[in-house]
C-alpha cells in the first residue's frame, strides 16, 4: 500500500465555518431506516435519534451524516415524500438539541437535498450515485452552495452488484471523478469531496484494490471520504458479521488515514476519533497491534476452513505471475 507522506490541506465551508481537514475529521452515522444493514446504526424512535446524536458529538464527531434510504444491496426503493418524513423528523429532533452542529444528508435526490438545507440548515449533501439518479442533483447543490459528497457506484442500491466489470479499477474511478468534479466545478461548486463507494458496485477484490490505491486519488485535487465501517468487505473476508467488524474496521480505517483520507465516516465514532489521533500522532507500535488483529482474526478464519497461511500466501505469489486470472 502507497502510504501518503506530504499530503495536501484541504479546507471545507461547513455553514460559513472554514473547516481545516487536518487532523481529518470523523462522520457519524445515524440512520432513520428500518433496513440499514448494519442494525446498530438505525435510530427509529425520537429518543434513539437524540440519543444517537449525543454519542456522536460528545465522542467527537464533527458531522452527523444522516440517512433514510438505505443503500444496503438488494435494498427496497423509498419513495421520496417517505423519505423526506423521515428526515424531518429525524432534522427537527437533532436542531432542537443541537441548532448548530454539522449535518450531512445521505441522500441522491435533489428535492430532498434542497428541502433539508433550505428548511433545516443541512451542511452538506452526500450523494452514493454522484448525480446519476438524479440529474437535477448538480443544479441543485450548486445553487445552495453546500458542500458535495461525490461517491461512485455503478446502477442502484438494489441492483448494483451485477456492475462490477471494471479494466482498471483504479484507472476507471480516476476518470470517473475527473470528468464528474469538471462539471461540478464549471456549475460552481466548489466543495467538493471523492467518496470510492467501498462495497457499491464492487466485489470483495475490488474494495481491497481500493484501499491499496487509495492514495491515487490525490491527483484529483480534492478531499477524500472513506466509508469502510463494518461493511462487507470486513465481515464477508474474517467470516463473522457486521456486529462483530469492529476490529477490522479500526484497521481499515487506519489504511485509509495512511492512505490519504480526510474524512472517515463511521458507525463506531470514539474508536475512529482515537484511530485518527493514532495514526496521525501515534506510533509504528500502535499500526502494527492494529494490523495484528485483523492477520489474526483472518488466521483463525483460514484454520476453521481447513487452510493455513501458506495457502493465501501462495494465492498472493500467483498473482504476480503472467497467467494468473481472477477467479
Amino acid at each position: 500500500m502507497n502510504v501518503v507522506c506530504n499530503k495536501p490541506s484541504f479546507t471545507i465551508n461547513l455553514n460559513g465555518d472554514v473547516v481545516a481537514l487536518t487532523p481529518p475529521l470523523v462522520m457519524g452515522i445515524l440512520n432513520v431506516t428500518p433496513d440499514s444493514f448494519y442494525a446498530g446504526s438505525r435510530c427509529n424512535t425520537e429518543a434513539a435519534v437524540i440519543s444517537r446524536a449525543r454519542e456522536i458529538v460528545e465522542q467527537g464527531g464533527a458531522i452527523i451524516d444522516i440517512g433514510a434510504y438505505s443503500s444496503r444491496p438488494q435494498a427496497e426503493d423509498v419513495p421520496e415524500e417517505e423519505e423526506m418524513n423521515r428526515l424531518s423528523r429525524a432534522l427537527s429532533l437533532i436542531r432542537s438539541v443541537y441548532p448548530d452542529v454539522y449535518i450531512s444528508i445521505d441522500t441522491f435526490r435533489a428535492e430532498v437535498a434542497r428541502r433539508c438545507v433550505e428548511e433545516f440548515g443541512v451542511t452538506m449533501i452526500n450523494d452514493i450515485s454522484g448525480g446519476e439518479l438524479d440529474d437535477k442533483m448538480f443544479e441543485t447543490v450548486a445553487s445552495l452552495g453546500v458542500p458535495y459528497i461525490l461517491m461512485h457506484m455503478r446502477g442502484t442500491p438494489r441492483t448494483m452488484q451485477e456492475y462490477t466489470n471494471y479494466g482498471d479499477i483504479i484507472a476507471d474511478l480516476l476518470m470517473y471523478f475527473s470528468e464528474k468534479t469538471d462539471k461540478l466545478r464549471l456549475m460552481g461548486v466548489n466543495d467538493i469531496i471523492i467518496d470510492p463507494g467501498f462495497g457499491f458496485s464492487k466485489t470483495l477484490d475490488d474494495n481491497y484494490l481500493l484501499m491499496n490505491g487509495l492514495s491515487e486519488f490525490q491527483v484529483l485535487g480534492f478531499p477524500v471520504l472513506a466509508g469502510i465501517s463494518r461493511k462487507s468487505m470486513i465481515y464477508k473476508l474474517l467470516g463473522t458479521s457486521p456486529e462483530e467488524s469492529l476490529n477490522g474496521t479500526t484497521v481499515l480505517n487506519t489504511l485509509a488515514l495512511l492512505g490519504g483520507a480526510d474524512i472517515l465516516r463511521v458507525h463506531d465514532v470514539k474508536e475512529a476519533v482515537e484511530t485518527v489521533i493514532e495514526a496521525t500522532n501515534g506510533t509504528d507500535e500502535r499500526l502494527i497491534y492494529e494490523g495484528a488483529d485483523l492477520i489474526y482474526h483472518m488466521i483463525v478464519l483460514l484454520a476453521s476452513k481447513g487452510y493455513r497461511i501458506e495457502d493465501l500466501a501462495r494465492e498472493l505469489q500467483e498473482r504476480h505471475s503472467s497467467t494468473w486470472k481472477k477467479h
